[in-house]
């Protein structure tokens, strides 16, 4: 019986790079789950592989065939982002184990889905200067840098992860990307090997 390993932490906290390490390191044989987004394409993203990149009237057209398991609406300064899971036939819980990115209350949604049973939590921490250095680090890089999205994000993830949610999520294990990446990794991969 298949698990999935589900990513999440506050913007900024490494989540999308960790997830790419953890797909790369064959020993773990670990699937993504790509989840889809009616957010524009950041620069050096790959429509496919951080994100299915659709627009709301796909959205739509999934919503009304039954196959969005989880939607979650940011109101942005560009309008409403949409980010969802869809129940897809690439997703074969009984032979393969799976990677997933999202957030704490798409985490919950998943689990509910699948079964506590097959979706384990990593829960990536980074203190909150650090986390603004880099989400200010990498919005520089966009072709059009949107500081105001970036305070919201930064401000909304205060609320979105705050402990009192974390608990009632039931995370225990938390994985601190704050000084080096490799050991995180490696904690990360130990702990999967272990729930496998």
């Amino acid at each position: 019986m298949g698990k999935i390993f589900y990513i999440m932490g506050k913007s900024a906290s490494g989540k999308d790079t960790i997830y790419a390490e953890l797909l790369s390191r064959t020993e773990l044989n670990l699937r993504p789950i790509i989840l889809y987004t009616t957010r524009p394409i950041r620069a050096k993203e790959t429509d496919g592989v951080e994100y299915h990149f659709v627009t709301a009237d796909v959205l739509r057209q999934m919503q009304e065939e039954g196959k969005v398991i989880e939607l979650r609406t940011y109101d942005t300064v560009q309008g409403p982002w949409h980010y969802f899971t869809a129940d897809s036939d690439a997703v074969d819980m009984e032979h393969f184990n799976y990677l997933a990115l999202g957030t704490l209350v798409s985490y919950e949604k998943i689990r509910d889905y699948y079964g506590a049973d097959r979706v384990v939590p990593l829960y990536i921490e980074v203190e909150d200067g650090r986390r603004l250095e880099r989400a200010m680090k990498r919005e520089k890089k966009q072709a059009v840098p949107d500081y105001s999205e970036m305070c919201r994000r930064f401000l909304a993830d205060q609320e979105d992860f705050s402990e009192e949610n974390i608990t009632h999520a039931g995370i225990e294990r938390r994985f601190s990307n704050n000084d080096d990446r490799e050991i995180c990794m490696d904690e990360l991969a130990e702990y999967i090997r272990e729930k496998l």
